[in-house]
């Protein structure tokens, strides 16, 4: 498969450095990209070739050190992770986009006092916005510049998040099939995912794992 640079004049990454990286679910290729101005650098783990029908499976991830490297159970993003690596070295197929952005991007000290705020009775919005943030600072453009490198038109995105579907598809990324990932609850997680289906749009029943 051909690769591309990201989209001419606008590109917002460059691809520094690749190596194969052997996991539980099989061998991907890590490629790593950096972030123009922010400095990050974000990952794509792929396997496979990604040319050719169907549309590839992808994930795009954002970074949760608590969830993915310590194993925390407020939240559902290890789950989540761990899930879509899975279904791709299922497929033998396809790409996830790792985005370097702690906390729905306002970082893991922010992250942390919000965690607090919650431990205090307030849901994840509620905190975000007490600390004088808005509940979702994530930025796709990365990603989509990402998925243009690779010369990806289409995926078929694994996702239940309609604001991160919107945001592919306004930047000109065309989806052709949304496919939930949806992780168990938790006792600990449980008031979590109720927020990001009550009050953030979130397209699953996190109490019976069955989508909308």
């Amino acid at each position: 498969m051909k690769q591309q640079q990201a989209a001419s004049g606008r590109g917002t990454v460059s691809h520094s450095s690749e190596c194969d990286m052997p996991t539980a679910h099989g061998c991907f290729r890590m490629h790593v990209f950096a972030e123009a101005g922010s400095g990050r650098e974000h990952v794509a783990l792929v396997m496979g070739d990604l040319g050719g029908e169907p549309a590839p499976l992808c994930r795009v991830h954002s970074e949760c050190l608590t969830g993915e490297v310590l194993g925390s159970l407020r939240c559902d993003c290890g789950s989540q992770l761990d899930d879509a690596l899975a279904r791709i070295a299922a497929l033998g197929r396809g790409i996830l986009i790792y985005l370097r952005q702690e906390g729905r991007g306002i970082g893991l000290t922010e992250k942390i006092r919000a965690y607090a705020l919650q431990d205090q009775g307030l849901d994840t919005v509620e905190a975000n916005e007490r600390l004088g943030f808005d509940a979702d600072l994530r930025n796709y453009r990365p990603a989509v510049d990402i998925l243009a490198w690779f010369g990806l038109p289409q995926v078929r995105l694994m996702t239940n998040n309609p604001s991160k579907l919107s945001a592919l598809r306004a930047e000109g990324v065309e989806v052709v099939n949304r496919e939930p990932i949806i992780a168990d609850p938790t006792a600990h997680n449980e008031a979590y995912l109720r927020t990001k289906r009550d009050r953030m749009g979130h397209l699953f029943d996190p109490l019976d794992g069955g989508e909308d």
